[in-house]
């Protein structure tokens, strides 16, 4: 028995590598999609620790969806009424409360815009922001200063005091990373 449907995964997965063709990881030169696989991993890794200590996810699609999904509408001309279409409403709200929303003011109170409406929503996307904060805490990119690193490194203790609740395996992950995210500062 599978934990989520292989076609909404492979569906969302060229989906996500066709609204993010040749987009590059910063600093790394790599396809995207590269950070979009390492959040889906993330979560579907946690959907899956989370099975077997019998903690299950209501919507693991929707999770694992949302996790292939999460910046095309950040970063791609890609429509939340487009993903709607494709992947239903839920998908789409899931995406959109994921992506920061320009109009609200400068990063912190995007930020904070974004973690209030992810907060309005299920496990399935808090999980999904853990994620991928967990996945971009690697090695911060040569160009960026000391206040830069701190800034991203305390944005992530302010998504893991929010949201870590969500999951059992993603928040202690977060934590971890949060950590040795210091040696960069």
């Amino acid at each position: 028995m599978s934990l989520w449907s292989p076609d909404a995964w492979l569906t969302a997965w060229r989906f996500a590598a066709e609204a993010h063709r040749g987009q590059h990881e910063l600093g790394t030169g790599l396809p995207y999609l590269v950070h979009v696989g390492a959040v889906a991993m993330e979560v579907a890794n946690a959907i899956s620790v989370r099975a077997q200590l019998g903690v299950g996810v209501a919507r693991p699609d929707l999770a694992i969806q949302c996790a292939l999904l999460h910046d095309v509408v950040e970063d791609t001309s890609v429509s939340a009424a487009e993903l709607a279409k494709v992947f239903g409403s839920d998908v789409a709200d899931g995406v959109r409360a994921l992506s920061k929303d320009s109009a609200v003011g400068d990063k912190p109170a995007q930020m904070r815009d974004s973690l209030a409406r992810i907060r309005q929503l299920g496990p399935e996307i808090w999980m999904v922001k853990l994620g991928d904060r967990i996945t971009n805490l690697q090695a911060p990119p040569s160009d960026w200063k000391p206040a830069k690193i701190r800034s991203y490194r305390d944005g992530a203790i302010e998504i893991h005091a929010q949201l870590g609740e969500a999951c059992p395996v993603l928040g202690p992950r977060l934590l971890a990373k949060i950590a040795s995210y210091a040696a960069f500062m």
